[in-house]
Formats: structure tokens, C-alpha cells, sequence
């Protein structure tokens, strides 16, 4: 038994050190050792709440370094990190909590009233903290000791859970290991040059595996440090960028930051890298960033599944239009969809991935994590895309019915299920088309019953309590009837066709 993997390895040697970690454009720095001393003072209170190694910490609060702090504090008490996108509403929280069955659900103090039912239902124990670090959990830590011993734990132990939502609308637990986050981090850090002078503008959230796992492992891989952005702020970036290094983003920051005048090279020459990921990144967006900024935009690739799989090189050619090659120890191959063979190079099929970055399986469901599975331990993405001669990476769709609206995955059968459920539909389409700044926007076709008079604003009302907002259609449209194959599945290719144009300037 080894001490706490992903801890110890990434952080137990800077537990005395006064270097910054975490900056903020009007406020103090913290650095590494007041970060890692509230670390354990909250790992402490946690104990004493009995949460045990193994146990599901559940987590909807607002980004903060006190956030941070508490993400360390449960992967040094052995507990398994559980982050909830602070949009999701009431009852898409009451599912996870459900099929999670955390010991513990940290909440922002203004939802502890609303959500105190919900825990008392599934006798969870209820704590709160906010964006200032306010709440009861700190008054808890306050009197503990910034000592703790850390949890021994093996590298396949679990660290973190995170959902993703499915194709049957049913969400799922990703189960990643201790091991998957650290190998990498360590991988990440290295392929792009990482350092400790580096300074990373952080301005994703932290309740997915982009600004948690990506962001916020390799800056705490190399001891670095980094700008906490609360959401994203144009102008901020630009202000920050003479004194910061990297930037990690999805398509949505890029195209924004382009539409600010003050984006030029003289601003960003400091810089050494812009990173873009979560969604495929448009031509036009790379040549008008370089044109502006003398940069190219690194893009890569992952998913909740397996963190990050590929990417183009630091030195040497990014290719527009490509995610780059296959990180080090990572295998990455084109599959036949019918057949499940292994394609030539330049031939379109199944990406499928093998690695130390791929997770264990999906939470307490074992059939499920064996459908996703090879034989041989290849993870099928669900993603479609080809290998050039090179070994570049071109990803050309998705074989998985899945929308990303500003980086976040919206998957349209969780919205179809809700949506079918309000009285006067009678069957819907959800599917995503084009979008100048999110990439893609969620769209609806609904057939309503009887012919109804159900209209496009008494559908969205009646969703709004039930999904997050990024989840909810921008436009909904009355059919008499969806088309159809001639297997009777919708063909929301047509429906995608016949409003492809919805968003584009005129």
C-alpha cells in the first residue's frame, strides 16, 4: 500500500513552501502552503463528520481557492471528489445524490434550506460553503490543525467521480482512479513544457475535467501558479495576459476574445501558449487568433472518460483542423463502426483509446462498462475520426448523439425524456446546430398532441426548474410530424439541415 497517490505525488513535497499558487487580480496571492494548510484543516473536519476513504463527497459551490482547498482536502482523506455543475437545478441534483449516495454534500449556504430536504430524504449529511469562503464547513475547519496525515490509498483507488450524461438520458458516473489523474498530469505537464515560472490564466469552472483535472493537476504537477478567474471576463484576460504565460479555453473564449479591440500582439506577447479544448475549434477562429496575436491555438483532445488523449506538439507543427497525436503511453486507433476492425491511415471510423488516462468503468453499472470496452481494453469514445499518415488526429462527428454548446455536453435524450413528460407533447427532437459563439446551440422539434395549442414559451417554462440552463433549447419548432427512416428512427440530420442557417448573421 502506497500513501495517497495522486497527493503525495503531486503535492506532498510543497506542503512548507511560500511560493504562489493561486493569484487574483486585486487580492493577496495564496501560496502553496496556506493553500495546503486549509487543505488540511479540511480534511481534518471532514474526519471528524465521518466521511471515510472510499466515501463520495458530493460538491455544488461556487469557484473560490476555498474550493480548491477542499478538492485536495477530500483526495488527502482517501474520499472520492464528487464536483456538481453549480446550473444544475433541484431535482437534476436529486438524481446524482441518488445514484451516487454520497456521505456528504457541500452546498453554497443559499441553497442549504432547498437542499435539506433532498439530504434528509437520502440522510446525507449537509454542509455549505460559498465564493468568500463563508459557510458552516469553514467555521468546522476553523479549529483544526493544518496537519494531517494522509489517507493511504492505492493507484487504482478511486479519486473522483464525475457525470455525464447518456444517450438513454440517464446520467453517468465516470469512475477515474488516482492513477488515471496522475499519469496525466504528469503527461500533460511534460508535452507542453510546463514550468514552474509559468503562470496559468484559469477562467473555466471546476466541475468538469477540463479546468479541474487539466488545469489545476498540471499547475500543481510542476508547482506553478495560476490565475483563479471566477468565469470568464474578456477584458480581464486581456488585462492579465502581460503577466501570465498560458491560457487554457474552449472555442466560446477564443471567438470572444477576438471580438475585443485590445487583443493584439503586444498584449499576448508574453504568452507562450493558447490551449483549446471541449469542442472542435473553427478554421476561421485559428487564422483570425494568429492574425491578431502571432499565436497558433493548441488544440486537443479528451472527454470526462479518459482526460486528455491527444494533442498537438509545443514545438513543431500544429495542424488546423487536427487534436495532434497520442500523449505518451496512450494508444489512440481508427476502428471499423460495423466490423470493429482496425482501419488504414486516412480512413474514417471509431476513435478508440487505451491508456493509464482511462477510466475504471461507469458507477455501479457493470454492463453498461462493458458495452464501452474492447476485449483487449480499448475505451470506445463514441467519437468518429480518422489518423493521417502523420499521426495526427482529425475528429470528423460523433457517432453518439451528443450536442457541446460553449465546451458543455448537453445530451439530447436526457432533454427529449423531460420534454416528452409536459403535457400537450407528444414526442420531440432535440439537436444542435451551428452557433457563432457557444459552436453549437440546442435546438427542439416538438410534435404537439392534438395538434395543441402548446406554445414555444409554456415548453421552456416548464423546463427551466427541471434542467440547467446551457441544457435548455434556444429555439423550439412545431412539427406536425418528425421524419423518419424507413427503421422508423428520427432523422434529425434533416432537422439539423432544414435550421442550419438559425444563428447565422444574415
Amino acid at each position: 500500500m502506497v500513501s495517497n497517490h495522486l497527493f503525495d505525488q503531486l503535492l506532498a513535497s510543497r506542503l512548507e513552501e511560500k511560493s504562489p499558487f493561486l493569484r487574483f487580480e486585486d487580492e493577496e496571492s495564496w501560496s502553496y502552503k496556506k493553500t495546503l494548510n486549509l487543505s488540511a484543516r479540511l480534511s481534518n473536519c471532514l474526519v471528524k463528520l465521518s466521511v471515510h476513504a472510499g466515501d463520495r463527497v458530493a460538491v455544488q459551490v461556487d469557484k473560490s481557492p476555498h474550493a480548491i482547498a477542499l478538492y485536495i482536502a477530500c483526495i488527502r482523506c482517501g474520499a472520492v471528489f464528487l464536483p456538481l455543475n453549480t446550473a444544475y437545478t433541484s431535482k437534476e441534483i436529486e438524481y446524482l445524490l441518488t445514484d451516487a449516495q454520497p456521505s456528504l454534500l457541500i452546498c453554497d449556504p443559499r441553497q442549504t434550506q432547498a437542499f435539506s430536504v433532498i439530504a434528509d430524504r437520502h440522510k446525507i449529511m449537509l454542509s455549505s460553503l460559498d465564493s468568500q469562503g463563508v459557510g458552516e464547513l469553514m467555521c468546522l475547519a476553523k479549529g483544526e490543525s493544518t496537519s494531517f496525515q494522509t489517507i493511504a490509498r492505492e493507484p487504482d483507488d478511486l479519486a473522483a467521480l464525475l457525470y455525464t450524461s447518456g444517450t438513454t438520458g440517464r446520467p453517468k458516473g465516470a469512475m477515474l482512479s488516482h492513477n488515471n489523474l496522475l499519469s496525466n498530469a504528469i503527461a500533460l505537464a511534460k508535452i507542453w513544457h510546463f514550468n514552474r515560472q509559468d503562470v496559468l490564466l484559469h477562467a473555466l469552472p471546476i466541475f468538469h475535467t477540463h479546468g479541474l483535472f487539466v488545469a489545476t493537476n498540471v499547475t500543481l504537477a510542476v508547482g506553478c501558479s495560476m490565475y483563479l478567474l471566477t468565469k470568464f471576463d474578456a477584458e480581464q484576460l486581456i488585462r492579465l495576459m502581460p503577466n501570465s504565460s498560458v491560457m487554457m479555453g474552449v472555442p466560446t473564449h477564443y471567438t470572444r476574445l477576438l471580438s475585443e479591440q485590445n487583443l493584439t500582439k503586444k498584449v499576448t506577447e508574453n504568452m507562450r501558449v493558447f490551449i483549446s479544448g471541449s469542442a472542435p475549434l473553427l478554421n476561421e477562429t485559428h487564422e483570425a487568433f494568429e492574425c491578431r496575436t502571432g499565436h497558433n491555438i493548441l488544440e486537443r483532445y479528451g472527454m470526462t472518460e479518459t482526460n486528455m488523449n491527444t494533442s498537438n506538439p509545443i514545438k513543431g507543427e500544429r495542424r488546423v483542423g487536427t487534436v495532434g497525436k497520442a500523449l505518451p503511453q496512450i494508444e489512440v486507433r481508427i476502428t471499423n463502426t460495423d466490423t470493429g476492425d482496425k482501419q488504414n491511415a486516412g480512413e474514417v471510423g471509431m476513435i478508440e483509446v487505451r491508456g493509464p488516462n482511462v477510466f475504471i468503468g461507469y458507477w455501479q453499472m457493470p454492463e453498461k462498462t462493458a458495452e464501452e470496452f474492447r476485449h483487449d481494453g480499448f475505451f470506445i469514445t463514441g467519437d468518429l475520426g480518422r489518423i493521417d499518415e502523420a499521426g495526427y488526429l482529425c475528429i470528423d462527428g460523433r457517432a453518439k448523439d451528443l450536442i457541446i454548446s460553449g465546451g458543455l455536453n448537453v445530451y439530447p435524450k436526457e432533454v427529449e425524456v423531460i420534454m416528452d413528460l409536459i403535457e400537450g407533447v407528444e414526442e420531440s427532437a432535440v439537436y444542435g446546430v451551428s452557433h457563432p459563439d457557444f459552436g453549437e446551440a440546442v435546438v427542439a422539434t416538438v410534435v404537439r398532441e392534438d395538434r395543441g395549442c402548446l406554445s414555444e414559451d409554456d415548453i421552456k417554462e416548464a423546463l427551466k426548474p427541471q434542467l440547467a440552463r446551457f441544457k435548455q433549447p434556444k429555439c423550439i419548432f412545431f412539427a406536425d410530424s418528425l421524419p423518419r427512416n424507413a427503421m422508423g428512427k428520427v432523422q434529425k440530420n434533416k432537422l439539423r439541415d432544414q435550421h442550419s442557417s438559425l444563428f447565422q448573421a444574415p
